[in-house]
């Protein structure tokens, strides 16, 4: 049986978010009163690859925002439960349902916008 609690990484400069599988999702993100932003993204995807020093930015900066990768080669079954057709794919959930969903990249204040109304409520 393999583990199913969720890898938090924590790179050089400490950035901190939580990789999620399928046993780990509704609980990480479906039972969480707070803001959610999930990132479904590919090692070999350039705009993901681009987008991610800015995700572990928010991981790091950002404490009242929980925030989660799904790397969709490792998960297809989440990727196509939240039917991602393109990557990177940013969501945004609270209490379980998902309030904000783009596509593409963004920049730091695009993503903070997003999920901006989120953390103020």
């Amino acid at each position: 049986m393999t583990n199913s609690r969720p890898k938090r990484r924590r790179g050089a400069s400490d950035m901190a978010y939580i990789t999620l599988t399928r046993d780990t999702f509704d609980r990480e993100v479906m039972t969480c009163p707070g803001p959610v932003l999930v990132d479904f993204w590919a090692s070999w995807c350039g705009p993901c690859m681009a987008l991610a020093p800015t995700i572990d930015e928010i991981a790091e900066e950002e404490r009242g925002i929980k925030v989660c990768k799904v790397n969709v080669d490792e998960e297809p079954e989440l990727a196509r439960r939240f039917r991602v057709m393109s990557i990177p794919t940013l969501m945004v959930f609270r209490s379980g349902e998902m309030v904000r969903r783009e596509a593409g990249g963004k920049s730091k204040g695009e993503i903070l916008e997003m999920v901006g109304e989120e953390v103020k409520a």
